[in-house]
This record gives structure tokens, sequence and C-alpha cells, in this order.
């Protein structure tokens, strides 16, 4: 079954915390990212997504870069969270959390356990009409 479509306006707002997470598990450069994004579910992510992120995080001071000499063409440039993006994570994860929690609790009352189930039974009357 073939994933539905992803709506570039979640992914947006999502993407620099996933970013941070990623660079606090190890430094990468801007490819590297991209492809653990990748690996780890958002097969269709972009790098043409990614640049830019890197570039706000740390023009906002929330990530670190520095270039690094590459064998196989120009240099790379390799990026770490700063104390600053580590504090700014922390409040995203607390942040992304609890919205999570809300829209989860939201569509379990509202939404069919299954696309294929029944619609959920009107609770007014006037619905029926």
């Amino acid at each position: 079954m073939r994933a539905p479509a992803r709506d570039p306006q979640l992914l947006k707002g999502v993407l620099p915390m996933l970013v941070i997470a990623l660079l606090t598990e190890r430094e990468s450069y801007g490819y590297e990212l991209v492809t653990r994004l990748e690996a780890d579910g958002l097969a269709d992510i972009a790098a043409g997504t990614v640049y830019p992120v890197l570039a706000r995080l740390e023009r906002d001071g929330h990530v670190a870069s520095r270039l690094v000499a590459s064998s196989a063409g120009p240099a790379r440039k390799y990026y770490l969270p700063t104390e600053l993006g580590a504090a700014e994570l922390a409040q995203t994860v607390a942040a992304w959390r609890a919205l999570t929690a809300t829209v989860a609790a939201t569509l379990g009352r509202a939404v069919p356990a299954s696309f294929g189930a029944a619609s959920p039974t009107p609770s007014h009357p006037e619905e029926l009409a």
C-alpha cells in the first residue's frame, strides 16, 4: 500500500526539530542529513528543503558549522547543535508532544478507526437531516 501524500506545510513545521535531533546524534553535512531523514521515513525529502533549514538554524545560532576537506570533491560543511539549539530542541519537543497528544485525542473521537468503517453516529438528531 502506498503512503498517503505528505502535506509540505506539516513537514515545514517539524523539519527544524528533526534536523537538530539528528545532529544531536552525530555531526553531519547537508546531504547526509537528507539520507538520514529518508532512512527515517521521509522518502520524498529533497536536499533543497534541508539546506535552507540548516542556513536558518545557523543564522539563528541553533547550529554551528565547520568546513571539512573532502577527497571526493569540495569541502563539506558539517553541523552540530549549539547550546541554544539544544535548548530549542528541548522546548520544541515538549511543544510537539503536547500538540500530538491533543491531535491524537481529537482524532480518536472524530475519525473512525478504519477509513473503511461506517461513519460515526451523529450525537445530535439534527445532524441526521
